[in-house]
């Protein structure tokens, strides 16, 4: 059980467990949030410090923390220290030609700014304050690791991300990235793109003063519910403000839901009073929702939140941001799967910069001579992506290689140890089941080619 100082609360702060006076006096029930006339009485009747049986909360859809997480002290380091360690251990880090060790590599990385960005959030909630020249630091790096690295980021998607992470978290990561790489194809200078990382890893703050049950709740907002939600951006503004963060970086903050026609809020700006980093953060912030899972919806996948937004139905994205987007994760995302020309299966895994429709692909049943999952480049002129796999193909197709994966593993431990004891006599092998010689046959021709029948997932 925590022990809470009754001067660190503030009003409609939020906890994961019942706020208590002892074991037995429950002051606040989990998730409620806590009131100025609460804290006027604590103080009142003399009490400096209260209990809690969770931790503390940033509130609604957006999740609360995981109770493991601490605020870093002098005892347990600084923040930020290990997303420091982390790209220093990928620097040293002797990473082959191996497609698998690089992405896993990357995603450590990536986990640990998730990680500083949820430590960032839990500091400032209890002490109102943020190392801004740490904060910008730590986005100077994450630029070169992203330019270095751009296509690994851009794969990393919410399903292998740690499932208990906070959704504020995983959003203004997931945001903050795809941002950063958009500023990058439009060759945005080192400096500007600092301050846009910067703002969008805090592009949401404001959402820490709004009330929990707002979020909590899969049911429809009102108007009224709707209208306290946003809010947010007014709120993240004055946040900022008052920790003296630069003029530019909290006017983003309170312009990142404003559209080219007029029609976002809070002051319903037109284009030409809107920044470019709020444009670029609209777009990014936009495609990151459509394609994510929220209390209220399923996720969509993130080729159809391009085409949404490619479609542009009602003008209010920037057309220049629109298309940086395009180019950057490629007109069949990075981290889609897809159905090829030839009746292979395959993984994008980057765009081709000439061609947004011809990413280049790894495919999922076949080797190359070392032994990895072999990559090949789509063309007009040859092999071309025919669709993007719906959620159940991929799902499917996934489990199908994951059962195969291990019926391998398992035969050559088998193998092993029959070489490790003594020779039996020699049996008969046994008939493999009609059933799986039409889920899978293997090739062991010298490519290495494993084909797979999927047909089954075709129409």
């Amino acid at each position: 059980m925590e022990t809470i100082e009754v001067e660190t609360l503030h009003p409609d702060l939020t906890f994961t467990g019942d706020l208590l006076i002892d074991s037995s006096f429950i002051l606040l029930p989990h998730s409620a949030p806590v009131t100025q006339e609460l804290i006027n009485a604590l103080k009142l009747w003399g009490y400096e410090k209260v209990l809690c049986e969770g931790s503390i909360s940033l509130g609604g859809d957006i999740g609360t923390f995981n109770d493991k997480s601490e605020t870093k002290t002098e005892e347990n380091g600084k923040i930020g220290d290990n997303v420091k360690k982390a790209l220093e251990t990928s620097k040293n880090t002797n990473i082959t030609n191996s497609d698998q060790a690089r992405l896993e590599m990357v995603e450590g990385v990536y986990n640990e700014y998730m990680n500083y960005i949820e430590e960032v959030l839990t500091y400032y909630t209890t002490h109102k304050e943020i190392d801004q020249k740490e904060l910008s630091d730590n986005v100077r790096a994450l630029c070169g690791f992203i330019k270095d690295h751009r296509r690994y980021m851009l794969r990393i998607n919410p399903t292998s991300e740690a499932t208990n992470k906070n959704f504020l978290v995983i959003h203004s990561m997931r945001t903050t990235v795809l941002a950063l790489a958009i500023a990058m194809h439009m060759h945005m200078p080192l400096s500007k793109m600092i301050d846009l990382g910067v703002t969008t890893i805090l592009h949401e703050i404001g959402m820490l003063r709004i009330p929990p049950q707002l979020y909590m709740s899969d049911k429809k907002l009102s108007n009224i519910e709707r209208s306290q939600i946003t809010k947010h951006t007014l709120l993240g503004f004055q946040i900022l403000k008052d920790l003296n963060f630069p003029t530019q970086i909290c006017y983003d903050v309170l312009n990142h839901h404003e559209n080219e026609i007029g029609t976002g809020y809070p002051r319903k700006l037109l284009s030409g009073d809107i920044s470019t980093n709020a444009k670029i953060i609209y777009t990014a912030c936009s495609y990151e929702a459509i394609s994510s899972q929220r209390s209220y919806k399923d996720e969509r996948s993130t080729f159809e939140a391009l085409v949404e937004l490619l479609q542009n139905k009602d003008k209010k994205y920037d057309i220049t941001v629109i298309n940086a987007l395009l180019y950057t994760v490629g007109f069949y995302p990075i981290g889609s799967f897809v159905f090829l020309s030839n009746r292979k299966v395959a993984l994008v895994i980057d765009t081709n910069p000439d061609n947004p429709k011809c990413p280049i692909v790894q495919l999922l049943t076949e080797r190359d001579k070392d032994g990895d999952l072999k990559i090949i480049s789509t063309s007009d002129d040859s092999i071309t992506v025919s669709r993007i796999m719906t959620k159940s193909e991929k799902n499917d197709i996934l489990k199908l290689f994951e059962e195969k994966e291990k019926n391998m593993a398992n035969n050559q431990t088998a193998i092993n140890q029959a070489k490790a004891s003594p020779t039996p006599e020699k049996a008969s092998p046994e008939p493999v089941k009609k059933d799986e010689q039409k889920t899978v046959s293997t090739n062991n021709g010298s490519d290495s080619t494993e084909e797979v029948d999927i047909n089954i997932f075709l129409n």
